[in-house]
């Protein structure tokens, strides 16, 4: 009876997440009309962002938290056949590989470049510290930057090569593992852009992301549940 209820409350998780998906995309579209439409449409979105400037640190910095997401995902889809982890991360690659290229398109859009030598990560949050480190063993969001990954949440080399040695349950319960850290870190990052972004259609699209990561979270807790593991312990 319990991993019956257990599989009722996931699918209405899958399809609060899939809405929350869905308004993200919906509001990726409409930052390109917006910022596209230039000054006629909308001053605020038509003015171009700093280098250093909140919009532009939050999309260069989740287009590689984005990036890692989709690796991620691409790993476990070979490493289990259970269908429900599969379809998770069918939607989780296909959304934030869409996302990642609207983030890297309003920077070619604005003139600015996708890599910045000496812009430590988050520094757009007033986290990073002027050695590039400033974020690490620092919890956000109840998500921990480790030693040795980028940003909060990320996966180090060693759990990435963790996930794709393993197999079967095990997998999945890594993978759910991993990337209820990531989103963790994601949703802290997407909050800080939808608080301090000056462009509307960016703040749009990074509340959208805040809601459907949070749909997801409930999601992988509940397959954590049903697989009978834990989420990550906090910090």
């Amino acid at each position: 009876m319990t991993r019956t209820a257990g599989r009722g409350s996931v699918a209405r998780t899958y399809w609060a997440a899939g809405s929350a998906v869905g308004l993200a995309l919906l509001f990726a579209v409409g930052a390109t009309v917006a910022t596209a439409g230039g000054a006629d449409s909308a001053p605020e979105a038509s003015r171009t962002p700093g280098l250093y400037s909140a919009d532009a640190g939050f999309a260069r910095d989740m287009a590689v938290h984005h990036q890692q997401a989709v690796e991620m995902s691409f790993i476990v889809r070979d490493r289990t056949k259970d269908e429900p982890v599969r379809v998770l991360a069918y939607d989780i690659a296909n959304t934030q590989a869409n996302q990642r290229g609207m983030l890297l398109g309003w920077l070619d859009m604005w003139g600015l470049p996708k890599v910045v030598a000496d812009e430590p990560p988050m520094s757009w949050m007033g986290s990073g510290g002027g050695d590039g480190h400033g974020m690490e063993g620092h919890a956000m969001g109840g998500a921990v930057t480790k030693p040795g990954a980028l940003m909060p949440g990320m996966a180090t080399k060693e759990d990435l090569a963790r996930l794709g040695s393993a197999e079967g349950r095990d997998a999945e319960v890594l993978y759910l593992q991993l990337m209820t850290d990531h989103h963790k870190g994601g949703v802290a990052m997407a909050q800080g852009c939808a608080d301090a972004c000056g462009n509307p259609a960016e703040r749009a699209l990074a509340q959208g992301m805040v809601e459907a990561q949070q749909s997801e979270l409930q999601l992988m807790a509940d397959m954590l549940k049903q697989r009978g593991a834990e989420p990550p312990a906090a910090g």
